[in-house]
């Protein structure tokens, strides 16, 4: 258990080398060969890292992706929620103080769609892919995305943000929001207030 298998691209792609050849001549273009996937020596941490698997019963790749996920969403909870029904379900990460729109636009104001905003990285569907179905209307930007089932929208894909997707805050489960803060977005006039709002394009940007 001291060593796992990582694998993966280079960070910074392939690398130019430098100087020049023996004939003078630039070697622009060459790239070294891709770094290929191994085996890592833990060194000193292996003791730690086998108990630790086998504490909670994982793994390496589980292991790696629990530290990985505390390293990358520091200050950030993981979230879940769903519909109604509970043939949706998802995962979120975002902060436990959630920043919620309250949009006044004819669709929200119809079905109350209060959400937040998070990059679509931090958000993981884990169940009912196809139990869901979605209603667009205008642009067709805004993805609506409900279950089929109950009807409930816990999620969906906002013209604001199309690269995120704006979380219904009440469909979460109980236990890891902290505060909730609600600003209001003149939705019937959407083109002047997204336009002139200072961060909400941003909310979906990792």
């Amino acid at each position: 258990m001291g060593h796992c298998r990582q694998g993966g691209a280079a960070a910074g792609g392939t690398r130019r080398a430098r100087g020049r050849s023996a004939g003078g001549s630039s070697p622009r273009g060459k790239a070294e060969p891709p770094w290929s996937p191994g085996p890592f020596d833990l060194g000193a941490q292996s003791g730690r890292w086998a108990a630790f698997q086998k504490r909670h019963g994982l793994s390496c790749e589980e292991a790696a992706r629990l530290l990985l996920d505390a390293y990358e969403h520091r200050g950030l909870v993981k979230h879940t929620g769903g519909c109604h029904c509970g043939a949706v379900r998802f995962e979120v990460w975002a902060s436990p103080h959630l920043h919620v729109f309250n949009c006044n636009c004819s669709i929200c104001t119809k079905k109350q769609n209060r959400h937040f905003i998070v990059p679509a990285s931090r958000f993981k569907l884990l169940q009912g892919a196809d139990n869901l179905t979605t209603y667009t209307f205008n642009t067709h930007r805004a993805q609506h995305t409900f279950c089929k089932t109950c009807g409930v929208q816990s999620f969906y894909t906002p013209r604001s943000n199309p690269d995120g997707y704006g979380i219904a805050p009440h469909c979460l489960d109980d236990g890891t929001v902290q505060t909730v803060v609600t600003e209001d977005i003149n939705g019937k006039e959407w083109e002047k207030a997204v336009g002139e709002h200072k961060t909400i394009r941003d909310m979906s940007k990792p």
